[in-house]
């Protein structure tokens, strides 16, 4: 249930939830679907429920066991926020990561205002972020949602951004990553939504991540962006010896 990972931003996941429910366009060809119908069908013990939500407690204890710092994207194949699953088991998460302070936890949700609900019953250690997924400018409210969460990083992930969003808000945002949809059915992304969420950082002082083009062969589009890479971090101390994910200046 944890793993080295290809995600350009993180260096591990870990997944002590599993499955989800789609509640917005960016889920129409949600990535985490395909692969727990896959590993039902090879015969995974944790995805025998296929993409039903379960949760995974035997995979608690996972990070405990990891020495070196990594940056892990905590549920890569669900939602930690996810309406079913219940406080007790989202506060044993959060027991998880603040016995793990060498690590830098990301938490991604589409789902900030349930966190938020949640957010005086939860220990918020320096070592957790929060982000939120942004698809196009209808689900651009979730930022303000998720800025009202105390974590010590809050974050947007606007992949797949399927329109632009001329007026994303940023206030007590401290990172974007945007990205196109990859894989079977992937739907275009504008140069033009791209950039314009760039400059928009770029003026808030927000470190920028652009993760890839997508599109059918993801490796194939890459992920430049005018010529350029764009691999901004939240800071300069949240850098892992690895170097795996570079750091940005801003």
């Amino acid at each position: 249930m944890a793993q080295a990972s290809s995600i350009e931003w993180t260096n591990a996941t870990w997944n002590p939830v599993t499955g989800c429910t789609k509640i917005s366009p960016g889920c129409k060809h949600c990535y985490a679907e395909r692969m727990a119908r896959r590993l039902r069908a090879m015969g995974v013990p944790q995805y025998r429920n296929g993409f039903d939500l379960t949760l995974q407690p035997d995979a608690l204890d996972i990070p405990r066991r990891w020495k070196k710092p990594r940056l892990v994207f905590v549920n890569s194949m669900s939602d930690l926020f996810h309406k079913d699953v219940p406080l007790a088991f989202t506060r044993r998460v959060f027991e998880t990561m603040c016995d793990c302070p060498q690590h830098q936890f990301q938490v991604l949700t589409k789902r900030p205002e349930i966190a938020l609900d949640m957010s005086s019953d939860l220990p918020w250690p320096p070592n957790v972020w929060l982000g939120t997924s942004i698809e196009n400018a209808l689900y651009a409210h979730r930022s303000k949602t998720l800025a009202k969460v105390p974590a010590a990083v809050r974050f947007l992930s606007v992949e797949p951004l399927l329109g632009p969003i001329p007026r994303l808000p940023l206030t007590n945002i401290d990172w974007v990553i945007v990205g196109g949809e990859s894989g079977p059915g992937a739907r275009p992304m504008d140069e033009s939504w791209v950039i314009q969420i760039r400059e928009r950082c770029i003026e808030r002082n927000v470190p920028f991540f652009f993760k890839q083009w997508g599109g059918v062969n993801k490796k194939r589009t890459g992920r430049e962006l005018e010529g350029r890479t764009w691999d901004e971090m939240p800071s300069k101390e949240r850098e892992l010896a690895n170097g795996k994910v570079a750091v940005g200046t801003t």
